[in-house]
């Protein structure tokens, strides 16, 4: 399938933005999530939603003015993401999240706990990502945060979704969050009573499989990649992204065309195509580290 065909009328608006930083922080608030709704095969044992594409877009609309600023005055976005010692994109992308949910002047929500564990005795029970107040409804929200990459396999149904970590799948992930992630009824003597999985970054398409039917649960909304373990014929004019791109490039080419191709993740310049190229041996045998 061409790139062409992939991603039709999609509106960016992070990429209005020339700080790198910046770059990514509108991404993290205002990219939808890569699915638009819960799978009708995952069996749910604790419920939780997921926001849709207009609610992101409308955080993104009220942030405009603060993220026009720091475009010029980046220093304390970047002073508040250098506290952050891990190279972990994941965990990036949560730091990304809490400056902005701390900046309570442009949404509805007021933030009383980040990374919240409950413990029960010598034990830990797990961690909440974020427990908020939304001053619009009044109501307790749980919200868990992940960026992830999946690549589509076999017949794109919801256990054939791969991460670069082949043991990381969707299912496993999706079965995480409502097993684990969403078991708590109350934190900090709030009983809860919404809970939100905020789950962005992308998802790819087998190049020889791309023109099969996609999932309903499969948000278009979001720019879908394709990837292969060949290099495409149109191989000029893509460079591979740094790691930190992946949330989302920087606004001019980071890199020179690719001439010799590895692992990795790579972008058209003169376009929003994302390719992620994967070499055999890789896919078979992958033992990277989470993302």
């Amino acid at each position: 399938m061409p790139f062409s065909s992939l991603n039709q009328n999609l509106v960016e608006v992070w990429q209005r933005y020339q700080h790198p930083l910046v770059r990514q922080l509108a991404f993290a608030v205002g990219s939808p999530n890569i699915l638009s709704g819960i799978p009708d095969k995952l069996e749910l044992m604790h419920h939780f939603e997921l926001h849709d594409s207009q609610t992101w877009q409308h955080y993104l609309s009220r942030y405009h003015p603060r993220l026009e600023f720091l475009d010029q005055h980046p220093e304390e976005l970047i002073e508040f993401v250098q506290q952050l010692k891990s190279t972990r994109l994941g965990l990036r992308f949560e730091m990304l999240i809490w400056f902005w949910l701390l900046d309570d002047a442009y949404h509805p929500y007021q933030l009383l706990a980040h990374s919240l564990q409950k413990i029960e005795g010598a034990k830990t029970l797990g961690e909440l990502d974020f427990l908020l107040l939304n001053t619009d409804t009044g109501q307790i929200e749980h919200w868990e945060v992940a960026l992830k990459y999946y690549l589509a396999e076999a017949d794109f149904s919801l256990p054939h979704w791969y991460g670069l970590n082949r043991t990381d799948t969707l299912i496993r992930k999706m079965k995480h969050f409502t097993q684990k992630q969403f078991q708590f009824d109350e934190a900090l003597q709030y009983s809860i009573q919404r809970r939100y999985c905020v789950l962005k970054g992308q998802l790819y398409l087998p190049t020889h499989r791309a023109g099969q039917p996609i999932p309903a649960w499969i948000n278009t909304e979001r720019r879908l990649g394709l990837w292969g373990q060949y290099i495409p014929a149109a191989r000029h004019g893509f460079y591979r992204l740094q790691r930190h791109e992946w949330i989302y490039p920087q606004a001019q080419p980071s890199s020179l065309t690719a001439r010799w191709w590895t692992n990795g993740l790579y972008k058209k310049a003169d376009s929003n195509d994302f390719y992620m190229y994967r070499q055999p041996v890789l896919i078979l045998n992958s033992s990277h580290k989470p993302l």
